[in-house]
Protein backbone atom coordinates (compact mmCIF):
# COMPACT_ATOMS: atom_id res chain seq x y z
CA UNK A 1 0.00 0.00 0.00
CA UNK A 2 1.36 3.42 -0.98
CA UNK A 3 1.14 6.01 1.78
CA UNK A 4 -0.04 9.49 0.88
CA UNK A 5 2.24 12.49 1.39
CA UNK A 6 -0.15 13.78 4.05
CA UNK A 7 -0.02 10.50 5.97
CA UNK A 8 3.76 10.37 5.77
CA UNK A 9 4.05 13.98 6.93
CA UNK A 10 1.65 13.45 9.82
CA UNK A 11 3.59 10.44 11.04
CA UNK A 12 6.95 12.17 11.23
CA UNK A 13 6.41 15.91 11.44
CA UNK A 14 6.50 16.15 15.22
CA UNK A 15 10.16 15.13 15.18
CA UNK A 16 11.30 17.25 12.20
CA UNK A 17 13.95 19.89 12.76
CA UNK A 18 12.91 23.52 12.58
CA UNK A 19 16.42 24.65 11.61
CA UNK A 20 19.68 23.15 10.37
CA UNK A 21 22.75 23.47 12.66
CA UNK A 22 25.14 25.83 10.89
CA UNK A 23 27.52 26.71 13.73
CA UNK A 24 31.14 25.69 13.38
CA UNK A 25 30.98 25.15 9.62
CA UNK A 26 33.75 27.06 7.81
CA UNK A 27 32.25 27.85 4.42
CA UNK A 28 35.47 29.57 3.28
CA UNK A 29 37.25 26.19 3.23
CA UNK A 30 34.74 24.74 0.78
CA UNK A 31 35.41 27.05 -2.14
CA UNK A 32 38.70 27.29 -4.05
CA UNK A 33 40.44 30.66 -3.93
CA UNK A 34 42.09 30.46 -7.36
CA UNK A 35 39.07 31.75 -9.30
CA UNK A 36 40.08 35.44 -9.37
CA UNK A 37 42.44 34.58 -12.24
CA UNK A 38 39.50 33.36 -14.33
CA UNK A 39 37.54 36.55 -13.67
CA UNK A 40 40.51 38.72 -14.74
CA UNK A 41 40.80 36.73 -17.97
CA UNK A 42 37.11 37.33 -18.65
CA UNK A 43 37.54 41.07 -18.06
CA UNK A 44 40.44 41.20 -20.52
CA UNK A 45 38.21 39.53 -23.18
CA UNK A 46 35.32 41.97 -22.68
CA UNK A 47 36.32 44.26 -25.53
CA UNK A 48 35.59 41.36 -27.92
CA UNK A 49 32.13 40.71 -26.44
CA UNK A 50 28.69 42.07 -27.43
CA UNK A 51 26.55 40.37 -24.79
CA UNK A 52 26.88 38.21 -21.69
CA UNK A 53 24.87 35.07 -21.00
CA UNK A 54 24.98 34.14 -17.32
CA UNK A 55 23.97 30.53 -16.64
CA UNK A 56 22.74 29.52 -13.20
CA UNK A 57 20.97 26.54 -11.62
CA UNK A 58 17.16 26.88 -11.66
CA UNK A 59 16.95 25.13 -8.27
CA UNK A 60 18.70 28.11 -6.63
CA UNK A 61 17.53 31.08 -8.76
CA UNK A 62 18.03 33.61 -5.93
CA UNK A 63 21.13 32.13 -4.25
CA UNK A 64 24.80 31.82 -5.02
CA UNK A 65 25.19 33.94 -8.16
CA UNK A 66 28.56 35.65 -8.18
CA UNK A 67 28.00 39.40 -7.49
CA UNK A 68 31.37 40.19 -9.08
CA UNK A 69 29.89 39.29 -12.48
CA UNK A 70 27.56 42.28 -12.28
CA UNK A 71 30.27 44.56 -10.93
CA UNK A 72 33.01 43.70 -13.41
CA UNK A 73 31.09 42.60 -16.50
CA UNK A 74 27.93 44.66 -16.03
CA UNK A 75 28.49 47.14 -18.86
CA UNK A 76 27.37 44.62 -21.47
CA UNK A 77 23.80 43.48 -22.27
CA UNK A 78 22.98 40.60 -19.92
CA UNK A 79 20.77 37.50 -20.26
CA UNK A 80 20.24 35.19 -17.27
CA UNK A 81 19.64 31.56 -18.26
CA UNK A 82 18.28 29.40 -15.43
CA UNK A 83 19.27 25.91 -16.51
CA UNK A 84 18.22 22.45 -15.26
CA UNK A 85 14.59 23.56 -15.13
CA UNK A 86 13.57 19.89 -15.30
CA UNK A 87 15.09 19.40 -11.83
CA UNK A 88 13.50 22.53 -10.31
CA UNK A 89 10.04 22.89 -8.80
CA UNK A 90 8.81 25.90 -10.82
CA UNK A 91 5.27 26.21 -9.47
CA UNK A 92 6.23 29.74 -8.36
CA UNK A 93 8.05 30.68 -11.56
CA UNK A 94 6.37 34.09 -11.81
CA UNK A 95 7.42 34.89 -8.26
CA UNK A 96 11.02 33.98 -9.18
CA UNK A 97 10.89 36.31 -12.19
CA UNK A 98 9.41 39.07 -10.02
CA UNK A 99 12.24 38.72 -7.47
CA UNK A 100 14.88 38.80 -10.20
CA UNK A 101 13.31 41.88 -11.78
CA UNK A 102 13.66 43.56 -8.38
CA UNK A 103 17.41 42.86 -8.64
CA UNK A 104 17.52 44.48 -12.08
CA UNK A 105 17.48 41.25 -14.10
CA UNK A 106 14.86 41.88 -16.77
CA UNK A 107 15.88 39.15 -19.24
CA UNK A 108 15.47 35.61 -17.89
CA UNK A 109 15.00 32.31 -19.75
CA UNK A 110 14.48 28.89 -18.12
CA UNK A 111 16.14 26.01 -19.99
CA UNK A 112 16.79 22.28 -19.98
CA UNK A 113 19.90 21.71 -22.08
CA UNK A 114 19.59 17.93 -21.92
CA UNK A 115 16.36 18.07 -23.96
CA UNK A 116 17.07 21.44 -25.66
CA UNK A 117 13.99 22.92 -23.96
CA UNK A 118 13.53 26.68 -24.56
CA UNK A 119 16.97 26.82 -26.24
CA UNK A 120 15.46 28.38 -29.39
CA UNK A 121 14.48 31.47 -27.36
CA UNK A 122 18.11 32.40 -26.66
CA UNK A 123 19.47 33.53 -30.06
CA UNK A 124 16.50 35.87 -30.80
CA UNK A 125 16.75 37.36 -27.28
CA UNK A 126 20.52 37.92 -27.61
CA UNK A 127 20.02 39.46 -31.07
CA UNK A 128 17.40 41.81 -29.62
CA UNK A 129 19.63 42.82 -26.68
CA UNK A 130 22.67 43.48 -28.89
CA UNK A 131 20.54 45.35 -31.44
CA UNK A 132 19.21 47.74 -28.80
CA UNK A 133 22.63 48.47 -27.23
CA UNK A 134 25.61 50.55 -28.30
CA UNK A 135 28.39 48.28 -29.60
CA UNK A 136 31.21 50.87 -29.40
CA UNK A 137 34.14 49.83 -31.63
CA UNK A 138 32.35 46.62 -32.65
CA UNK A 139 29.58 48.53 -34.43
CA UNK A 140 30.81 47.64 -37.93
CA UNK A 141 31.42 43.98 -37.10
CA UNK A 142 28.67 41.80 -38.56
CA UNK A 143 29.32 38.86 -36.27
CA UNK A 144 28.22 38.65 -32.64
CA UNK A 145 30.51 37.42 -29.85
CA UNK A 146 28.82 36.29 -26.63
CA UNK A 147 30.53 35.38 -23.35
CA UNK A 148 28.98 32.56 -21.28
CA UNK A 149 29.63 32.92 -17.54
CA UNK A 150 28.42 31.37 -14.29
CA UNK A 151 29.43 29.48 -11.17
CA UNK A 152 30.80 25.94 -11.72
CA UNK A 153 28.70 23.04 -12.99
CA UNK A 154 25.51 24.91 -13.93
CA UNK A 155 25.60 23.81 -17.59
CA UNK A 156 27.54 26.51 -19.47
CA UNK A 157 29.23 24.04 -21.81
CA UNK A 158 25.97 22.08 -22.15
CA UNK A 159 24.23 25.29 -23.24
CA UNK A 160 26.82 25.89 -25.98
CA UNK A 161 26.48 22.32 -27.22
CA UNK A 162 22.67 22.61 -27.14
CA UNK A 163 22.76 25.84 -29.19
CA UNK A 164 24.99 24.13 -31.77
CA UNK A 165 22.58 21.21 -32.03
CA UNK A 166 19.63 23.54 -32.55
CA UNK A 167 21.15 26.04 -34.99
CA UNK A 168 24.02 24.25 -36.72
CA UNK A 169 22.88 20.61 -36.43
CA UNK A 170 26.33 19.82 -35.05
CA UNK A 171 27.48 17.88 -32.02
CA UNK A 172 29.64 18.70 -29.03
CA UNK A 173 32.17 21.50 -29.24
CA UNK A 174 32.95 21.65 -25.52
CA UNK A 175 33.51 18.97 -22.93
CA UNK A 176 30.85 18.63 -20.24
CA UNK A 177 30.77 16.72 -16.97
CA UNK A 178 28.74 16.18 -13.82
CA UNK A 179 31.29 17.74 -11.53
CA UNK A 180 32.75 21.25 -11.21
CA UNK A 181 35.95 22.29 -12.94
CA UNK A 182 35.60 20.65 -16.36
CA UNK A 183 36.13 23.96 -18.21
CA UNK A 184 39.52 25.23 -17.07
CA UNK A 185 40.17 28.36 -19.13
CA UNK A 186 38.57 30.96 -21.38
CA UNK A 187 38.47 29.13 -24.70
CA UNK A 188 38.66 30.18 -28.31
CA UNK A 189 35.41 31.21 -29.93
CA UNK A 190 32.82 28.54 -30.72
CA UNK A 191 30.29 29.12 -33.48
CA UNK A 192 26.69 28.45 -32.43
CA UNK A 193 24.65 30.11 -35.18
CA UNK A 194 24.93 30.99 -38.89
CA UNK A 195 22.22 33.66 -39.19
CA UNK A 196 23.08 35.82 -37.41
CA UNK A 197 26.72 34.76 -37.35
CA UNK A 198 27.28 34.20 -33.63
CA UNK A 199 30.22 32.91 -31.60
CA UNK A 200 30.31 32.07 -27.90
CA UNK A 201 33.20 32.13 -25.45
CA UNK A 202 33.03 29.35 -22.86
CA UNK A 203 34.56 30.28 -19.50
CA UNK A 204 35.51 28.43 -16.31
CA UNK A 205 33.05 28.54 -13.41
CA UNK A 206 33.82 31.35 -10.97
CA UNK A 207 32.37 31.41 -7.46
CA UNK A 208 32.11 34.53 -5.32
CA UNK A 209 35.24 34.98 -3.14
CA UNK A 210 32.96 35.22 -0.11
CA UNK A 211 29.85 33.10 0.07
CA UNK A 212 26.93 35.01 1.56
CA UNK A 213 26.14 32.44 4.28
CA UNK A 214 26.74 28.84 5.28
CA UNK A 215 23.24 27.93 4.07
CA UNK A 216 23.95 29.49 0.65
CA UNK A 217 27.17 27.48 0.57
CA UNK A 218 25.25 24.28 1.33
CA UNK A 219 22.76 25.02 -1.47
CA UNK A 220 25.59 25.63 -3.94
CA UNK A 221 27.31 22.43 -2.84
CA UNK A 222 24.07 20.43 -3.15
CA UNK A 223 23.85 21.60 -6.76
CA UNK A 224 27.39 20.34 -7.37
CA UNK A 225 29.36 23.59 -7.64
CA UNK A 226 32.20 22.14 -5.54
CA UNK A 227 33.50 18.63 -5.02
CA UNK A 228 31.39 16.86 -2.41
CA UNK A 229 34.28 15.74 -0.22
CA UNK A 230 35.23 19.38 0.51
CA UNK A 231 31.94 19.81 2.38
CA UNK A 232 31.42 16.17 3.33
CA UNK A 233 28.97 13.80 1.65
CA UNK A 234 27.16 13.08 4.92
CA UNK A 235 26.82 16.78 5.78
CA UNK A 236 25.33 17.43 2.34
CA UNK A 237 23.02 14.44 2.65
CA UNK A 238 21.84 15.69 6.04
CA UNK A 239 21.07 19.17 4.66
CA UNK A 240 19.24 17.56 1.73
CA UNK A 241 17.14 15.43 4.11
CA UNK A 242 16.35 18.49 6.24
CA UNK A 243 15.27 20.44 3.11
CA UNK A 244 13.13 17.65 1.66
CA UNK A 245 11.29 17.16 4.95
CA UNK A 246 10.69 20.89 5.47
CA UNK A 247 9.23 21.17 1.97
CA UNK A 248 7.24 17.94 2.44
CA UNK A 249 8.95 16.39 -0.59
CA UNK A 250 8.93 12.79 0.52
CA UNK A 251 9.81 10.98 -2.70
CA UNK A 252 12.89 9.59 -0.93
CA UNK A 253 10.64 7.54 1.38
CA UNK A 254 9.21 5.45 -1.45
CA UNK A 255 12.39 5.50 -3.55
CA UNK A 256 14.32 3.81 -0.73
CA UNK A 257 11.32 1.87 0.70
CA UNK A 258 11.71 3.53 4.10
CA UNK A 259 8.10 3.02 5.21
CA UNK A 260 7.88 6.50 6.74
CA UNK A 261 9.61 9.87 6.64
CA UNK A 262 12.60 10.27 8.95
CA UNK A 263 14.65 13.29 10.00
CA UNK A 264 17.66 11.39 11.35
CA UNK A 265 20.32 11.16 8.64
CA UNK A 266 22.16 8.24 10.29
CA UNK A 267 18.98 6.13 10.26
CA UNK A 268 18.20 7.03 6.64
CA UNK A 269 21.74 6.31 5.41
CA UNK A 270 21.85 3.02 7.32
CA UNK A 271 18.64 1.92 5.58
CA UNK A 272 19.94 3.09 2.18
CA UNK A 273 23.24 1.26 2.66
CA UNK A 274 21.53 -2.00 3.65
CA UNK A 275 18.99 -1.75 0.81
CA UNK A 276 21.70 -1.10 -1.80
CA UNK A 277 24.11 -3.59 -0.19
CA UNK A 278 26.64 -0.85 0.38
CA UNK A 279 28.36 -2.37 3.41
CA UNK A 280 31.94 -2.83 4.51
CA UNK A 281 33.80 -5.20 6.79
CA UNK A 282 35.50 -3.55 9.75
CA UNK A 283 37.86 -5.18 12.22
CA UNK A 284 36.85 -4.66 15.84
CA UNK A 285 39.34 -5.40 18.63
CA UNK A 286 37.74 -7.42 21.45
CA UNK A 287 39.02 -9.21 24.54
CA UNK A 288 39.15 -12.47 22.60
CA UNK A 289 40.86 -11.04 19.49
CA UNK A 290 39.91 -9.31 16.25
CA UNK A 291 36.35 -9.76 15.01
CA UNK A 292 35.13 -8.82 11.51
CA UNK A 293 31.91 -6.80 11.72
CA UNK A 294 29.77 -5.78 8.74
CA UNK A 295 28.86 -2.09 8.94
CA UNK A 296 26.83 0.20 6.64
CA UNK A 297 28.97 2.24 4.28
CA UNK A 298 27.57 5.65 5.21
CA UNK A 299 29.61 7.74 2.70
CA UNK A 300 28.52 5.45 -0.18
CA UNK A 301 24.88 5.70 0.94
CA UNK A 302 25.19 9.50 1.16
CA UNK A 303 26.60 9.60 -2.39
CA UNK A 304 23.63 7.60 -3.67
CA UNK A 305 21.19 9.92 -1.84
CA UNK A 306 22.87 12.98 -3.42
CA UNK A 307 22.86 11.31 -6.86
CA UNK A 308 19.12 10.60 -6.54
CA UNK A 309 18.49 14.31 -5.84
CA UNK A 310 20.77 15.62 -8.59
CA UNK A 311 19.39 13.28 -11.24
CA UNK A 312 15.76 14.16 -10.45
CA UNK A 313 14.82 10.71 -9.13
CA UNK A 314 13.44 12.31 -5.94
CA UNK A 315 11.34 14.78 -7.94
CA UNK A 316 11.74 18.50 -8.70
CA UNK A 317 13.00 20.66 -5.82
CA UNK A 318 13.16 24.42 -5.20
CA UNK A 319 15.99 25.03 -2.73
CA UNK A 320 15.18 28.77 -2.56
CA UNK A 321 11.57 28.31 -1.48
CA UNK A 322 12.13 30.17 1.80
CA UNK A 323 13.63 33.18 -0.03
CA UNK A 324 10.61 33.31 -2.34
CA UNK A 325 8.33 33.84 0.64
CA UNK A 326 10.04 37.17 1.44
CA UNK A 327 9.54 40.49 -0.39
CA UNK A 328 11.45 40.97 -3.66
CA UNK A 329 14.59 43.08 -3.57
CA UNK A 330 14.26 46.58 -4.98
CA UNK A 331 16.74 47.65 -7.65
CA UNK A 332 18.77 50.63 -6.36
Amino acid sequence: MRLTTRALCGAARAAWRESFPLDGRDVARWFPGHMAKGLKKMQSSLKLVDCIIEVHDARIPLSGRNPLFQETLGLKPHLLVLNKMDLADLKEQQKIIHHLEGEGLKNVIFTNCVKDENIKQIIPKVTELVGSSYRYHRGENLEYCIMVIGVPNVGKSSLINSLRRQHLRKGKATRVGGEPGITRAVMSRIQVCERPLMFLLDTPGVLAPRIQSVETGLKLALCGTVLDHLVGEETLADYLLYTLNRHQLLGYVQHYSLGEACDDIASVLKHVAVKLRKTQKVKVLTGTGDVNVVQPNYPAAARDFLWAFRSGVLGPVMLDRDLLQGPPAVEP
